[in-house]
């Protein structure tokens, strides 16, 4: 017996050390919870139950040259329902009536609203969907409705913002205007001057407190921001509405006449570099008469120029003195041959013995090939040094991502230089360069020999201060010398006066250029169709020039026995000299380009006092641009209507009366 009891005894005190290792063990791990691992556990309980959820900025808004709206940005609203948390009586009290203004705002039924709000109270449902896509003054106006003026907690109103941006001008210039966005992996992407200029239009996001009430379900804590966003600075474009307009609408139109497959224009400021006019118009999928902004072939697209390359030939011989203008040479009946390869002209038969420069201005292939032919054959590189001092072989280096890389053939690279590479080039084959690259080399003859760098972006503002200015850029100032710039300016003048260019001359008003005709797909061999490039590059007016402008059309139809240069390229340049000049004459001169534009200070400086001011009454818009005149009611909760588009001509309520949360004023734009 004594020895039974001896073993329940070693027995208990081993259960009972068991368990004091047990406690000792509880303990511990109660300790190490509370001041080891006690902030991990807590920051990830928070975590779960409350976040900070990022508010996203609102961006810039981008302005043409004249204070236009391209691009804004405007607050778009979600409203929903937690209808757990108003109290009973609460709920009783202003259901009713809820569903009555809720009806009278969004056009449903009222019963239907009492109904589902009923049911969702009924179902615990803490985020019931009550509206979406609502503006900003449809948003100030449910934000006061019965039951939701009571807040987040007492009402159980939960607010969702978002912004959306648009273009108010359309489609127009709309891949140079840009977009950003998220790729489907989540890396951030973009085009045009929203992506270039981001960081300036972007602003600084917000934060705000969330408390998870359900799976996925999340509402703000309070009704104030834990972080306020700031909104990003607007950007000053240097595109021209109206010049935009005309551009965009005369290569639409040549586009749907010749069946193209697509097309550019550009239109720059000769002194500044300034583009006033971009578009890039590409036909639908459906190979119908609808052309869309898909690429930007301006910037991107580099490809083989034709004719328009013969100006380096001559800039290079006038230069190095080789030859003058006044050189006569044998077109020998319109063909030459090279290592068995046969150049052409387009004119059969050729032009017989003709000068250098009307060589040029014809656009003979045979006449510039042979002068550059048997002025380089011995020393390739002194030519291709000239192609490349001129800036033909390397990127603008613009902010505007995808330009597309110029290509020249160098005498080094044994692996792409060949017999033939020299007397191709002469005629703008082998070579590759994009379309703004080409201009800008002609805006340089045009500009006196300065080469300035395209600009996009003229100045980043917010309200009336100027944050930044982008000023004019130099990539080379003197291209050529005075006495070659004096000659190839003129011959330019004379290809419009009597060469290639003659059915664009008119009397009111002088242009100089270059026609040009490519043959994109001379190397087929699956019995396809020619496909030509035809284009057209120069500036006006010839002797004082203000812009230079290209025009480059893909693939015209040749069933219409028509793709040279003159004709399809030709009249979209030659209508908007035409609508600058004729039908704008104020714009014939440009003064003092450095000089602040008064009106758009002014335009600024107006909007900024009025949104600043708080206001009791109305005030007077005559005269301010449609979308700042919405933004100022807006801001004072007032409704608009709009009729029209561009400036305010008419407001319905007048200036200094007062107005109250039923006001409504029709706004007459022209």
């Amino acid at each position: 017996m004594a020895v039974e009891d001896k073993h329940i005894t070693y027995r208990i005190y081993l259960v009972a050390f068991g368990i004091f290792l047990m406690a000792i063990a509880v303990a511990v791990k109660l300790t190490n919870i509370q001041w080891v691992e006690g902030d991990y556990y807590r920051k990830l309980a928070k975590e779960r139950t409350v976040r900070n959820f990022v508010i996203p900025a609102n961006k810039g808004n981008i302005y043409s040259a004249d204070g236009s709206l391209l691009a804004t940005s405007i607050p778009n609203y979600v409203i929903r329902f937690d209808a757990v948390a108003p109290k009973t009586e609460a709920f009783e009290k202003n259901v009713k009536s809820l569903a009555d203004s809720l009806s009278f705002l969004l056009g449903k039924p009222a019963s239907n609203f009492h109904s589902e709000l009923r049911k969702a109270r009924a179902n615990h449902n803490r985020y019931y969907l009550v509206a979406r896509d609502l503006s900003y003054t449809q948003y100030m106006k449910i934000k006061s409705f019965p039951l939701f003026k009571l807040g987040a907690y007492k009402g159980g109103i939960i607010v969702e913002q978002k912004t959306v941006r648009e273009h108010p001008i359309g489609k127009i210039a709309e891949r140079t205007i840009g977009y950003e966005r998220l790729k489907p992996d989540g890396t951030p992407d973009g085009k045009g001057i929203e992506w270039a200029y981001r960081k300036y239009l972007n602003g600084k996001d917000g934060k705000i407190l969330k408390q998870k009430i359900a799976k996925g379900q999340w509402k703000p804590i309070r009704d104030v921001n834990e972080v306020d966003p700031q909104d990003g600075y607007d950007v000053v474009s240097t595109i021209d509405v109206y010049i935009q307009d005309i551009a965009h609408h005369a290569l639409l139109k040549q586009l749907q006449l010749y069946k193209a497959d697509h097309g550019c224009v550009v239109v720059m400021e000769t002194k500044t570099g300034y583009i006033k006019a971009i578009s890039n118009l590409g036909r639908g999928s459906d190979k119908d008469s609808t052309y869309y902004e898909t690429t930007n072939y301006a910037i991107a697209e580099s490809h083989e120029p034709g004719s328009t390359y013969k100006l380096a030939d001559l800039m290079a011989l006038l230069e190095d003195k080789k030859v003058d203008t006044s050189a006569v040479y044998d077109s020998n009946g319109g063909t030459v041959i090279y290592s068995g390869k046969k150049v052409r002209d387009s004119h059969e038969g050729g032009y017989g013995k003709i000068s250098l420069a009307r060589g040029f201005e014809v656009s003979s292939n045979t006449v510039m090939v042979q002068a550059v032919y048997n002025n380089y054959k011995n020393n390739p590189e002194e030519f291709v040094n000239h192609l490349n001092n001129f800036g033909l072989n390397k990127p603008l280096g613009l902010p505007i991502q995808g330009e597309g890389k110029p290509y020249v053939p160098q005498p080094s690279d044994k692996n792409r230089w060949s017999a033939i590479s020299l007397p191709w080039m002469a005629f703008g084959y082998g070579v590759s360069i994009t379309p703004l690259q080409t201009l800008t080399f002609y805006n340089s003859v045009a500009n006196n020999g300065e080469m300035v760098k395209p600009q996009f972006v003229s100045e980043i503002k917010e309200w009336n201060k100027t944050i930044k200015k982008f000023n004019k850029e130099v990539i080379n100032p003197k291209v050529c010398s005075k006495e070659t710039l004096d000659k190839v300016q003129a011959v330019l003048e004379n290809v419009v006066k009597k060469g290639t260019g003659s059915k664009l001359y008119s009397k009111d008003f002088s242009m100089a250029g270059k026609t040009g005709t490519a043959q994109a797909n001379y190397n087929r061999k699956d019995g396809t169709e020619k496909h030509y490039i035809s284009s057209f590059v120069g500036y006006f007016p010839a002797d004082q020039p203000k812009y230079s402008c290209i025009v480059v059309v893909h693939e015209p139809n040749t069933a219409l026995n028509n793709y040279y240069g003159a004709d399809v390229a030709g009249p979209v340049f030659k209508r908007i000299a035409q609508k600058i000049f004729t039908d704008a004459p104020s714009m014939n001169e440009i003064k003092n380009l450095n000089k602040k534009d008064t009106k758009q200070e002014n335009s600024y400086a107006a909007y900024y006092k009025k949104a600043s001011q708080k206001q009791t009454v109305v005030p007077n818009l005559k005269g301010m641009s449609g979308m700042d005149a919405v933004a100022l009611l807006g801001n004072l909760r007032i409704k608009v209507k709009v009729v029209g588009f561009g400036k305010v001509k008419k407001q319905s309520v007048q200036p200094g009366q007062r107005f109250d949360e039923s006001t409504v004023i029709t706004l007459e734009l022209s």
